[in-house]
């Protein structure tokens, strides 16, 4: 059973930490990256950061570099999404998101977690 669920969303003030977690399940053995995303209400998906699974080499949208960290735990198949120095525009739905060996896309995604950053 392919499975990844999210944990951690909430609501902070700004200025403030949140760690958002995605326990994977089921695939992690053929998995390339795996990947956070977010959605804010009215506005397109967008891509947050990746962790590369053979390496652990970390990329990161220009937004929230610096602020955020992706970290994996090995042997409990978890990746965090470590987020601080949250600000209101960080307010949206967090996703994580698996992309395949060989795969171009993310094919696999949790059901989201809420985050809402205060003024």
């Amino acid at each position: 059973q392919v499975q990844l669920v999210e944990s951690g969303g909430g609501l902070v003030q700004a200025g403030g930490s949140l760690r958002l977690s995605c326990a994977a399940s089921g695939f992690t053995s053929s998995t390339a990256f795996m990947g956070w995303f977010r959605q804010a209400p009215g506005k397109e998906r967008e891509f947050v950061g990746s962790i590369r699974w053979s390496d652990d080499n970390t990329y990161y949208a220009y937004s929230v570099k610096g602020r955020f960290t992706i970290a994996r735990d090995n042997a409990k198949d978890t990746v965090y999404l470590q987020m601080n120095g949250l600000k209101p525009e960080d307010t949206a739905v967090y996703y994580c998101a698996r992309r395949g060996v060989g795969s171009n896309s993310y094919d696999y995604w949790g059901q989201g977690t809420q985050v809402t950053v205060s003024s």
